[in-house]
Parts: C-alpha cells; structure tokens; sequence
C-alpha cells in the first residue's frame, strides 16, 4: 500500500511536466487547429540547451527556463509567420508534416552535435529528497511540478485576464467573426504558436532533469502528449492538464507495481479504455469547439 502511494506521488509530480508540454500543444491548436509534432522534439532540444547553459556557464537548469521560453516563444512566432503562414491554403494536414520534418531535422542537428548517448543533468540537488509523512518527495521532481504549476498559471493569467487572452479565445472560438471586430487572426495564430512553443521552452530543462534523454526521446514524448491531448479533448486546457496527471499516476503505478518497462505502454492502454466509453476524450465535446481552449 505504501509502494501504491507513492507511486501515485511521483505520477502527480511527473504528470505537471506532462502537462506543461501538453498545454502548449493545445494553445496552438486551439487558436490554428494545427498538432505541433514538432512539440517534443523541441522540448528535447531545450533540455539539449539547458545542458549546454550548465555546464558551460553553470547556469542552473531552472534558471535557464528564463532564457530558453523568450527564445522559443520568438522562434514559434517566426515559424507560423514564414512557414506555417503560408501554408494555410495547403491545409492543416500539410502544416503537421512540414512541423513533423521540422523535429526530425531538429533531431539530425542535436545528434551530430550532443551525439547519440543518454544526457543526464547532475546538479548538486540531483539526488536531494524529503521524508514527509512517510513518503519521500524527490527535489527534483518537486521543484520541477513547482515550475510546471507556474508556467501554467501564468498561462491562465494571460488567457484569462489580457486583452491578448481575449483576442486568442476569439480567434479560437470564431476566426471570422473575431476579424471583423478588429483582431488579426494571422497575428493570432502566430503568438499562439510562440506560447506553444514557449511552453516548449520551460518544460524541456525539467524533463532533462528528470529523465536521461537522446534526440529519440522525442518518439516516446511526442506519443504521450497526443494520448493527453486526444484524453484531454483537444481544445480543453483543463482537460489536458488532468488527463496529463492521470496519465502521469498511471504511468508511475503500472512501473512501480509491474514494471518499468510497461509503464509506456500504459498510456495506450489508458487511451483505449478511455475512448472505448468516452470516444470524445474526457472533457471534450462532440465538435472541436475554440471555447473550451
């Protein structure tokens, strides 16, 4: 019973990092209907970054979060203004392979600089951890939900509480209709993919320090944020972040009381129970619908 516990400890805290990539994916979806492939590898290219940042400079991983979510933010915004942007005749079909082919060449690029072996961060605190009530609560993987429930916040907060917000739920609910009151959907879309991107940014150096990570990461990564995305319902934010959660617990259950080497798996399986009772995800709607975003 205590095993079972504390699985579901280290599922809720590894769950918030699931989260944090999979919001990204959803903002940028809601606003342009496009699924960035390209999420996880770029998250992995971040966790490349923030490597680089500390052992060159001895920038700390979560420090180098302030540094890496402004340069992604920028690079997402670029990529939907001169590519993603002139796409938009071909289809949204189009945009998700040139963003597939756009991770796989960020892949050949961190290969042939990091090369092909596991990184792992060692920080002083890598192996830091409390006893509290019994259960031990790892530094890192606490410090790295902390971050997690941070960005999100902050992310409401601009959602919810900005003219910028009002103008993305806008164009996420009614392109047209947002248009003509006055909002630039184009612009719209662009900053809904840098805040896609940014998230990116954020949650690449926590993943990299929870986990050890090679460019083929991004194949596992980029499978489970489409399970919590698909669970989630697509457009809706708080779906996504408590599908991720789940998702997270169930992954920590299935590898402490089975096996590490199923707890991947555990993702489809959860999909496929899921979907089999609920085939529009656990918060979406039948239609794809920008209000829930």
């Amino acid at each position: 019973m205590h095993l079972f516990a504390q699985s579901i400890i280290i599922g809720v805290l590894i769950g918030g990092v699931y989260a944090l990539l999979a919001s990204g994916m959803t903002m940028m979806f809601g606003v342009t209907r496009i699924i960035n492939f390209a999420q996880a590898m770029f998250a992995i290219v971040c966790a490349y970054l923030s490597y680089s940042l500390f052992t060159h400079f001895g920038i700390d991983p979560f420090l180098s979060v302030a540094i890496l979510m402004p340069v992604m933010f920028l690079f997402g915004y670029g990529v939907y203004s001169f590519l993603l942007r002139r796409l938009g005749k071909a289809g949204p079909a189009m945009a998700l392979m040139v963003l597939f082919a756009l991770g796989i060449g960020a892949q050949g690029v961190t290969d042939l600089v990091y090369g092909t072996n596991p990184i792992t961060f060692t920080p002083s605190y890598a192996n830091d951890s409390w006893v509290v009530f019994g259960f031990q609560i790892p530094a890192v993987r606490f410090f790295a939900f902390v971050m997690a429930v941070a960005v999100l916040g902050a992310f409401h907060l601009i959602r919810q509480h900005s003219k910028l917000g009002r103008a993305l739920r806008a164009t996420s609910q009614n392109p047209a209709a947002a248009s003509l009151l006055g909002v630039d959907v184009q612009r719209m879309s662009a900053v809904a993919t840098g805040l896609g991107f940014a998230a990116a940014g954020a949650a690449g150096p926590i993943y990299g320090l929870i986990f050890p990570f090679t460019g083929n990461s991004q194949y596992d990564l980029l499978s489970k944020l489409l399970t919590v995305m698909i669970l989630g319902g697509l457009v809706s934010m708080p779906g996504v972040i408590i599908a991720a959660v789940f998702l997270g617990v169930v992954e920590s259950v299935i590898a402490a009381t089975l096996s590490p080497d199923w707890s991947s798996f555990s993702f489809l399986v959860a999909l496929f129970i899921v979907l089999m009772v609920r085939p529009q995800g656990l918060f979406g709607g039948h239609r794809v619908q920008g209000a829930l975003w």
